[in-house]
């Protein structure tokens, strides 16, 4: 079965009333956590997005401190782990703000783990990879965030 396209779906909500609205989007936070992740955003934490921020900075600081460093096999696979569910975070935010602050805060963890990233290539790689991303995301910033990014991404990059 084909999904219906975007056109579709807004033109056939628009003749929901609100109950049947809420009824929708209950049906829909059921089946899918990533439903029920974005929902809760949208709901609770959208209006404050500094507070969004700082909860999605505690969830990482926990993850890192997870990481089985026993070996760069296990750190990289946690690493990337992490990234995907910061990745998760950044769609539901959609603000570029939240995108540069929340991979500058996982590469600053990055860069401070111990083992050194700096032993493993593919780890360094992901660091590199999301440099470049960041770089890429204050490019769209007005012109007073992105001095202020650059610096703390410079601090990061510097801090060896």
């Amino acid at each position: 079965m084909k999904p219906a396209t975007l056109k579709q779906l807004k033109d056939e909500l628009k003749d929901k009333s609100a109950i049947e609205l809420k009824e929708l989007c209950l049906q829909l936070s059921r089946f899918k956590i990533e439903n029920k992740e974005l929902l809760t955003y949208l709901l609770f934490e959208s209006h404050d997005e500094d507070g969004y921020i700082q909860k999605v900075k505690e969830f990482i600081d926990v993850q890192f401190s997870e990481i089985n460093s026993n070996n760069y096999y296990y750190i990289r696979k946690g690493t990337r782990k992490i990234l995907a569910k910061i990745k998760k975070h950044i769609r539901y935010s959609k603000k570029k703000e939240t995108e540069v602050e929340l991979l500058l805060y996982f590469c600053f963890k990055l860069k401070s783990m111990k083992p050194s990233m700096n032993r493993s290539q593919r780890i360094q790689n992901i660091f590199e990879t999301q440099v470049r991303m960041i770089k890429k995301a204050i490019d769209k910033l007005h012109e007073d965030l992105q001095y202020d990014f650059k610096l703390e991404l410079d601090k990061i990059i510097d801090n060896e």
